[in-house]
């Protein structure tokens, strides 16, 4: 018999207990491929919203505590020779409805990032008037077309377009003025950060030097502030970051579960086939080799579970990206290097939760185990 087959035989010798494993095992990669899929695509999205928008830095607050820039510092950002525009805008998270949450952007009425939107229908909004414009996704969500009234956070507002924006990001988001939002949300003349369009030389491009030299006069003149390139603020804005914490850490948890479930599998196989490794050690099978083949069971456990959780982890992608909620962040393809990265971890799992049962088993005595009862 070839050492796969033994291998393949031991698995299969206590069939509800490997089916138990596997299933610990696939909800853990599952988790993995699900959440940190989502967290993926949250990001991909934040990064097509920067580049539909051409933002080139965005100013923010250097401290984590305090996340909203005073809207005064607008008027010494222009002021730079590198700085061509520079708008203030304000992001939040929202309830709209019982069933519905989404982005709400605030920005003013002549925003350089108005230009990435495509109206559908109706008009853009009029600084400090209570309007809304709604994303095509975020419309349909809610039932609503230019010229009707919704009530956000208390107070009513009239829905003047409807747009198609750059991302699934601002087609499930609202904009509203960026006084309307500032009173919303209680801010004051604070927002969350100004977007920076820079100047660019005379063949219209804008090389790296030019952007670290602007990077620096604005965090020279603005002493407390930092100036972050789109693509970085893209994927450690608190909204991302969140996401990928909680993606990472809820799959590491259940990562673990599927972990000693295969140490237990392991642990308990060893166990039953004490007699059985002294004959092998007898025939002539050594401490390597003994190891060898409870790692490579330990492994295909990993393995076969991991195949079982890309699946499950495509499945609820798949869901999510149907559910009103979670539509605009998610897609439901699930990339390869995701994929392999999700069996990689799988057959570590495994490997590592049968380690110890591994080096027990080959430390075992032929004499002794040969004796066990």
């Amino acid at each position: 018999m070839s050492f796969f087959r033994i291998a393949l035989k031991n698995l299969l010798r206590r069939p509800l207990r490997t089916a138990l494993t596997l299933c610990g095992v696939g909800v853990g990669i599952a988790a993995f491929v699900a959440l940190v899929g989502f967290s993926r695509s949250f990001e991909e999205q934040w990064l097509k919203l920067y580049e539909s928008s051409g933002t080139d830095l965005a100013v923010v607050q250097k401290t984590f505590l305090n996340t909203f820039v005073d809207e005064s510092v607008g008027e010494k950002l222009r002021s730079l020779p590198a700085v061509a525009v520079a708008d203030p805008m304000i992001v939040n998270l929202m309830d709209l409805t019982p069933e519905v949450n989404a982005l709400v952007f605030g920005w003013p009425a002549n925003s350089f990032e108005m230009e990435g939107l495509t109206l559908l229908e109706g008009r853009r909004f009029r600084d400090d008037q209570p309007e809304v414009m709604l994303g095509e996704m975020l419309a349909e969500n809610l039932g609503k077309k230019a010229g009707d009234f919704m009530d956000i956070q208390g107070a009513s507002f009239q829905v003047v377009g409807v747009y198609r924006g750059g991302s699934a990001l601002e087609a499930g988001a609202a904009v509203l003025p960026l006084r309307q939002l500032q009173k919303l949300s209680d801010l004051g003349g604070k927002v969350t950060a100004f977007h920076v369009h820079l100047r660019k030389d005379s063949q219209g491009e804008l090389d790296p030097q030019r952007v670290l030299e602007a990077r620096a006069a604005i965090e020279a003149a603005l002493p407390g502030l930092k100036a972050v390139p789109a693509i970085t603020r893209a994927r450690n804005n608190q909204l991302v970051a969140l996401a990928r914490s909680m993606a990472w850490g809820t799959s590491l948890i259940a990562l673990f579960i599927g972990a000693l479930g295969i140490a237990n599998t392991m642990a308990m196989s060893v166990f039953e086939r004490t007699r059985e490794i002294g004959v092998l050690r007898a025939l002539g099978w050594r401490r390597s080799r003994v190891m060898k083949l409870i790692l490579i069971e330990a492994a295909a456990l990993g393995l076969v579970g991991g195949c079982f959780g890309v699946a499950g982890g495509w499945l609820a992608l798949r869901i999510l990206s149907k559910v009103p909620a979670t539509a605009s962040f998610v897609t439901s393809s699930i990339p390869i290097l995701h994929c392999v990265e999700a069996l990689g971890i799988a057959v570590v799992v495994g490997l590592l939760a049968g380690f110890l049962p591994a080096h027990r088993a080959a430390r075992l005595s032929p004499v002794e185990a040969l004796r066990y009862e």
